[in-house]
Formats: structure tokens, sequence, C-alpha cells
């Protein structure tokens, strides 16, 4: 199986979305009602899960159903990209210090700026 097949590139999404959560693969299983060998399965590429499974993984890492159905391939990335509103986003997130919300703009940006030269 390729790096850059949709399956592995999704379980990797998935995989890296857990851990910043600091959720281990039982504590997800728990929460999605999916069983963990399952979930394992997924994160390794192995299966391609249904709309439910990709739903309940979303809700429980916090994330939009839609990001995973991008990476899952079933519907396209967005063609429009509002920077101004990911910033508002970021601004009015209240869990954030005032540092903590400056260092993810600079990542923010950073990141943008070297996708538009790329």
């Amino acid at each position: 199986m390729a790096e850059d097949d949709p399956r592995r590139m999704l379980g990797g999404f998935i995989r890296a979305q857990r851990k910043m959560a600091n959720l281990s693969l039982r504590q997800l299983s728990a929460l999605t009602k999916v069983s963990n060998p399952y979930l394992s399965q997924l994160e390794r590429g192995l299966h391609e899960p249904s709309v439910r499974v990709l739903r309940s993984i979303a809700e429980a890492l916090d994330v939009s159903a839609e990001t995973l159905f991008e990476q899952a391939g079933l519907i396209s990335p967005a063609k429009h990209f509002d920077e101004a509103a990911t910033e508002r986003a970021l601004r009015a997130d209240r869990r954030l210090t005032e540092a903590q919300c400056r260092a993810l703009l600079a990542v923010y940006r950073s990141y943008v700026d070297g996708s538009k030269r790329a």
C-alpha cells in the first residue's frame, strides 16, 4: 500500500488528532462506541470507515465531520479558504491566552505564506 493511499492518510490524520487530544485507542473506542481493534486498523489504513464511524470519530476528537470526510476522499476540499475567518476563530477562542493566540496566528500565517509560495 502506497504512503499516499487515502486510507493510510486518513488513518494518520485520525491518529494525529487522537494523540493531540491525549486519548488512548481505548478511550477513543469508548467515546465512539467503535471497537478498539477496528480503530487500530483504521489508523493503520487497513479499512475504509463508514460515514457513521467517521461522524463518531469526528465528534469524539472535536473536529468537523467535513474535515474527516475530506480526509477520507468522500467530499472535495473547500476551494476557497477564508484566512480572515480562521484568524477570527483563533482570536475568539477563550481557551487561549493572548500569548498563545499570538503564537498560533504567527504559525498559521507562516504556513499560509509558505503554501502561497509553493
